[in-house]
Order: C-alpha cells, then structure tokens, then sequence
C-alpha cells in the first residue's frame, strides 16, 4: 500500500494515499436472487466509486449462479478493502480481481470483449467513409437505409471507444454498449483463481 500516515494531535492517524487509482476489472460469482446485485452496487456507491461498466447473467442454471462482472477505478488499496466487503458477503461465493490475476500470470491484461451497437447516419462521402472504416475494425452492418447505418463491433473497450471517436465526425446518432464480459487468462476458471 503506497500511503503515509500523519499526526492529528488525536489518537488517530489519517492515511493519505499517493497511489494513483486506476481501472480494475472484478468478476463476482453470486447466487441469483433478487437484491444481490444491488448489494453489491452499494459497496461501491457507499465508498464513492463509480462503476464504469457492469454486466451481469446467470452462469450455472442447476446452481443458480450469475457472474457479475465490474469495471471500476480506484486505488488498489480502496478495491481490495471492497473485495474483502464483496466476499463477507452471504450470496457471494467468489471475487477474483482480473487485473492483479493477469499481471501475477505476467499478461497485460485479462480476457475482456465488450458488444456495441453504433447508428451512424450520412450520405454520399461520408457513407462511403463509414462503411470503410467499418470494414477495417470488422465491424458488421445489421440494419441500413439510404440514411443510415447501424453497426455491430465486438472487441476491447479500446477498439470500441476508437471505432465510436471515428464515427462521431461522420454522422453518429446512437451508441448501446453491453458492458465488459471477460474471463482470466490460462486454464483455470473463476472457482480455481486466487
């Protein structure tokens, strides 16, 4: 932990970090029942932590198991005390932050994909300049008009927030994003990830 404590004149001390937050990804493997999710929200929310993406879905319909997965920015410090909250909790059964699992393993990240749907409306010059660019992040056309287009992308949160900032110049109406599912890296699943 990067922080250093100083006097009050009280019998406490105040710790100021001087670690910079910085994006996790959490993967939290509840029970699915009513009110789990909103338990689990307000652990963030009660510390001031915005979640940046969140997705969730029933994993194991025999167990009864979602997996929540949560995007998140803050000091490691601040995200561990909430994993230890998160796994306190009754419906949790597992918190696995993907982040600090990749860099033990020594990989840049974990598996992570994210879906977008993006409607870009235009004509002549910049439609043809969209459905090229389209063709060079692999995007796929679901839906068209003369007007306009409606693109599906999967990829990273990079490749999407890139494939976004490119179209805005050419006519962008619409963005619906799923949020973040991803997976550690190597052949152990969440049950057998520290």
């Amino acid at each position: 932990m990067n922080a250093h404590k100083t006097g009050t004149g009280s019998a406490y001390f105040i710790v100021k970090e001087t670690e910079r937050p910085r994006q996790h990804l959490l993967s939290v493997l509840v029970d699915n029942q009513p009110g789990v999710l909103a338990r689990v929200i307000g652990l963030f929310s009660g510390r001031g932590y915005n979640i940046e993406s969140l997705t969730v879905s029933e994993t194991s319909h025999e167990k009864h198991l979602s997996r929540i997965t949560i995007v998140s920015s803050g000091t490691e410090h601040v995200l561990e005390q909430i994993k230890k909250q998160l796994e306190r909790t009754v419906p949790v059964h597992r918190v696995v932050d993907l982040t600090l699992l990749s860099e033990e393993r020594g990989y840049d990240k974990p598996l992570e994909r994210e879906l977008a749907l993006v409607k870009v409306a235009g004509k002549g010059n910049d439609r043809v300049e969209a459905m090229r660019l389209a063709d060079a992040f692999r995007a796929q056309v679901i839906d068209a008009s003369t007007e306009h287009f409606t693109f599906e992308i999967t990829g990273r949160i990079s490749k999407i927030e890139q494939f976004i900032a490119i179209m805005e110049p050419l006519g962008l109406v619409e963005v619906c994003r799923t949020g973040v599912a991803a997976v550690g890296r190597g052949p152990d699943g969440m049950s057998n990830q520290q």
